[in-house]
């Protein structure tokens, strides 16, 4: 689905008028920019819509209709769900898990060198840090630790301006490092994260 097809989702649902949730839905689907395949939905993930998406966006807003929007419900309901047959949604980690980081060289020494550049900004460090609080898995820095998040989400969120240099690492080299798995596929299959709830539905 494109951003347009979610927004008429919105205003089937919550009425209003499709330019009230454009843009979000469009944020959501920006990392297509980098990835065109479904391996680039790393923002259709609780993981973003508390890290990133409600930062930028806030937890609710007015639509056009004046009804009050939460953020968090039109990003799973609108959005994330009905990319995945309405039957799960992915967490970071599953997306993690799909990194062959013995692909990207030296990456740790290269997500250490993005990090020293805003190691004496803690509430920054926080967000940065996020993905291996929620996953567990030091590659999964490489999600926060790239000139895409670093220059396209930071300065959305901190008084942070994009730096025009030469980065470390970009996002594309953690995409191509990615395996396709059946359930980006528009939910074909169930990652690993919702393997219970495959069970209880095969049952």
């Amino acid at each position: 689905m494109n951003p347009y097809v979610h927004a008429k989702i919105s205003v089937k649902r919550l009425r209003g008028k499709t330019d009230d949730y454009y843009q979000l839905h469009r944020f959501i689907d920006s990392t297509k920019e980098i990835c065109s395949d479904n391996r680039h939905r790393i923002l259709h993930t609780h993981w973003a819509i508390h890290r990133v998406i409600t930062p930028i966006f806030g937890h609710v807003f007015m639509n056009s209709d004046g009804k009050e929007v939460n953020v968090k419900d039109l990003c799973e309901r609108d959005h994330i769900l009905p990319d995945y047959r309405n039957r799960f949604i992915p967490t970071l980690a599953d997306f993690s898990m799909c990194i062959r980081e013995n692909e990207i060289p030296n990456w740790q020494q290269r997500i250490e060198a993005l990090h020293q550049v805003y190691a004496n900004q803690p509430e920054l460090v926080k967000l940065l840090l996020s993905p291996l609080s929620a996953t567990g898995q030091l590659k999964s820095l490489l999600f926060t630790h790239n000139s895409w998040f670093l220059n396209e989400i930071v300065p959305r969120i901190f008084p942070v301006p994009p730096a025009l240099r030469e980065f470390e690492l970009g996002l594309n080299e953690v995409f191509a490092a990615m395996d396709f798995q059946l359930w980006m596929d528009n939910g074909a299959s169930f990652p690993p994260s919702a393997r219970k709830i495959e069970a209880i539905k095969t049952r």
